[in-house]
Parts: C-alpha cells; structure tokens; sequence
C-alpha cells in the first residue's frame, strides 16, 4: 500500500504539515508507504487548456505536476492539505490539481482521495468541498473521518494543540488505510467497475436555433400579458375591455 500527500502550505513545518504528519505516522505504524510533496513554496502555473497532455501523456509545462503524476500512478490513495486563505484552498494547491488531475494519462478510478483543511477560525469546510470535487469526478473513493477533515491553529504548532482536530487526522488514515487493503481485494475478486463516459454541452450547436426560437415565443407571451395588465390597470380592474382592445390583443397573438 502507498499514498501519495500534498502539502499545499508555503510553511514547510506549519499547522497543515503538523496534520500530515500525524496521518502519517498511522499510516506508517500499518505498513504504508507515503510519499510526501511540500509544494506550497513553489511556483506553478496554473492550466492554461492548451491539450497537448493528451499527446504527451502528461503536463507541457515540466515541474512538480509532473513529478507528482508519475508519483500517483502506482499508489494507492492521495491526500492533499492545504491552508485556507479567504475560505478557499490557497491558488498554489488549486494550480496543481487542476493541471494534475487534467494530465494524468492514467485513470484515478478506485484510489482512495482524502482532503485536509487547516485554518486559524473558518473556511475549513468551504475548502474541504472544494478539494474532493477532484475525487469525485474521478472516482475516487472519498475517506471520510469521525468529524470534518479539519484542524485548527494560527501560529506554527497551534494545531497539535486540537486535540480533536489531531484525532480525525488519526482516525482519516486508519479510515483510508483500510479503504485501500479492501479495495485491493475487491479488485482481486471482482475487478474494477468499468464506467462508460458519455460527454454533452449544456447548449448544443444543433439545437440553438430552436432554443432561441422557443425563449423568443416564451418572451412574447410574457410581454403580451404585460401589456394586458396594463392595460386593464390603466381603466380599472372592472372596466369592459373595448373592441380597439380586443382587436389589438388579437392582433398581437396572430
């Protein structure tokens, strides 16, 4: 068993490394092989969707991503910590995922993915969802804990004193650690799911004429029934309508 961890934070020995750390030293008391990356220093681009990954089999542009990738290929779970700034994970870790998880030439498909937030007071959760949408449009099995994956501290080493918060670290690796043994012997029984992919725009090139006629027709009703309303306002709501507006009302329907 092996697992990949992504330290996001600039801080080599912070609060998001001290969280790692504790999952790491279960996944080492059960024979798990970790891998670790401090990548919060570093300058990475972001993607810029030019698709040359999929010729070259992973990232045109050639540094940690890359690195991480061939990293990840044979593992068997991935966790990714990051510090949260202005309730989101930090733009270094988002820089990574995204070119990460759009290069790899490999699928994801039944690795265990596990997100950990860290933070002075707030935001933990809003990153927390941020992160495991890169697991769950890869079918990544999401571990979860005995609370959400968070920890709290502001100076370096405020975070081992949450004491909670280091439990479900703790117990987040037991859980993936177990995840990743009973999928493997899934696999040896019964393989793994294979799942078709069927992709579709939410606008269609074929079907946008239609659309703007139909919007159109739903604009049209909508701006005659207006003008009725108006119309009626302006003579009380117990005036007859006259013929000139009955006429003009058919007029406009026709």
């Amino acid at each position: 068993m092996k697992v990949v961890l992504i330290n996001g934070s600039p801080r080599s020995d912070g609060n998001t490394a001290r969280a790692l750390a504790e999952m790491c030293r279960v996944f080492e008391k059960n024979g798990v092989e970790t891998r670790m990356f401090k990548v919060g220093a570093k300058d990475i681009r972001g993607c810029v969707g030019c698709g040359n990954c999929a010729s070259l089999g992973k990232c045109v542009y050639d540094d940690v991503v890359n690195e991480i990738s061939a990293e990840l290929r044979d593992a068997d779970g991935l966790v990714v910590g990051t510090p949260v700034y202005y309730a989101s994970p930090n733009g270094t870790i988002l820089s990574l995922l995204d070119r990460l998880f759009f290069s790899a030439h490999y699928s994801m498909a039944m690795k265990v993915g596990a997100a950990v937030a860290v933070a002075r007071r707030a935001g933990t959760t809003a990153s927390f969802d941020v992160l495991n949408k890169y697991f769950t449009i890869s079918g990544m099995p999401v571990a979860s804990s005995t609370y959400w994956n968070d920890a709290f501290g502001g100076s370096p080493g405020e975070a081992e004193l949450d004491v909670e918060g280091m439990q479900t670290m703790v117990n987040l690796a037991e859980n993936i650690t177990f995840l990743m043994k009973s999928i493997a012997l899934g696999k040896k029984e019964y393989g793994i799911p294979k799942n078709d992919k069927r992709f579709m725009n939410f606008i269609r090139p074929e079907e946008g004429a239609k659309a703007v006629k139909a919007v159109q027709a739903v604009k049209s009703v909508k701006d005659q029934a207006v003008r009725k309303i108006f119309r009626k306002g302006a003579k009380g709501d117990t005036a007859p309508e006259s013929e000139a507006d009955n006429k003009a009302e058919t007029e406009e329907q026709s």
